[in-house]
């Protein structure tokens, strides 16, 4: 479990939480948004850490009684809320684990800390009852709702909770901790990083994942072969693909990268500012007999093809139409 300083970017939202800290200003609700692995529960137990440590500490200290409970999720005023259901948490979750205990006072320290994971599940009814604590609390209660979505929640709740949305990281910033941590190649990297698109949990399960490195491969010989290739060949490629558990929105994810490549150079000639530098040679054929009209066109194509996905369209019509494209341009 990192503190604040163990954990990369962010900085104005760790700034602000120990500022708070500092000030003496807690809030009693807040809201920490943003994509699965960005970063959103490191930033929780990173804030709990601070709050219940005993010594003043930058981080929390680590070695104090209070952090070690924490640091082994033992803390008697740290309430991870829970919910049966795997869809849904309910008004009953909420009731019985924050309603009905935010009265009782925090056995060993300051504050008493409610997180909620996953609280974009909460139902109508749990965030209404969550509501009347939101809006009463107890002095020494803060709550923390961790969700990628916070849009479905009632204006009511938005409006009694901090607000912290989560930002994507730049790409160098993930390239160089992929470099650090991981035994990559400086191009490896870049293609984990600009797939991530700032997102470093994403980052690191690419970088070792053997399903994505075989993505890898067999896009880049469809990508560099596809002009050769008929309709049918192209779809049958596909298909098996999709036999091999290859999610094709990580197909058009690539495609869209493997393009952007393409129109930077034929703009730019600069190698430097390819993602797939060491594919260079099959890029520059490729913008060579490409023009701009085209690119934007194969680009369009494949954001319309996801589009079309989202919606359940016929997947091989989908795809047969994007390729065309792609054949034609």
């Amino acid at each position: 479990m990192p503190g604040f300083s163990d954990i990369l970017g962010h900085e104005t939202i760790k700034m602000n939480l120990k500022k708070a800290i500092r000030a003496g200003k807690v809030s009693h609700a807040y809201i920490i948004t943003g994509e699965a692995g960005m970063g959103r529960k490191s930033l929780a137990n990173a804030f709990s850490l601070k709050l219940l440590c005993e010594n003043d500490s930058e981080d929390g200290c680590m070695t104090c009684h209070s952090c070690r409970q924490v640091l082994s999720r033992n803390h008697p005023d740290v309430i991870y809320v829970t919910h049966e259901k795997p869809g849904s948490i309910g008004v009953e979750d909420i009731r019985h684990q924050i309603n009905d205990t935010v009265s009782i006072r925090p056995y060993s320290s300051h504050y008493k800390i409610y997180i909620v994971d996953e609280a974009e599940k909460m139902t109508i009814q749990a965030q209404n009852a969550l509501l009347k604590t939101i809006e009463e609390p107890p002095d020494y209660v803060t709550i923390l709702l961790i969700t990628t979505n916070q849009e479905i929640f009632l204006p009511t709740i938005l409006s009694r909770c901090v607000q912290l949305k989560l930002k994507p990281l730049k790409d160098s910033m993930v390239k160089e901790y992929l470099t650090e941590h991981f035994e990559l190649k400086d191009q490896d990297a870049d293609v984990y990083a600009a797939f991530a698109r700032g997102n470093l949990g994403k980052a690191i399960h690419l970088a070792s994942s053997d399903d994505f490195k075989l993505l890898h491969s067999e896009m880049l010989y469809l990508l560099k072969h596809l002009k050769e290739m008929n309709i049918s060949e192209l779809l049958n490629y596909i298909k098996r693909l999709r036999e091999e558990n290859i999610d094709i929105h990580d197909c058009l994810e690539f495609m869209q990268l493997w393009y952007r490549d393409v129109l930077m150079f034929k703009v730019t000639k600069d190698v430097n500012l390819l993602i797939f530098k060491d594919e260079y040679p099959s890029i520059n054929e490729i913008s060579k007999k490409s023009g701009y009209e085209g690119l934007e066109s194969i680009l369009s194509s494949i954001d319309k093809a996801r589009v079309r996905l989202n919606a359940n369209v016929n997947v091989e019509l989908v795809l047969e139409l994007m390729l065309l494209v792609m054949k034609e341009n």
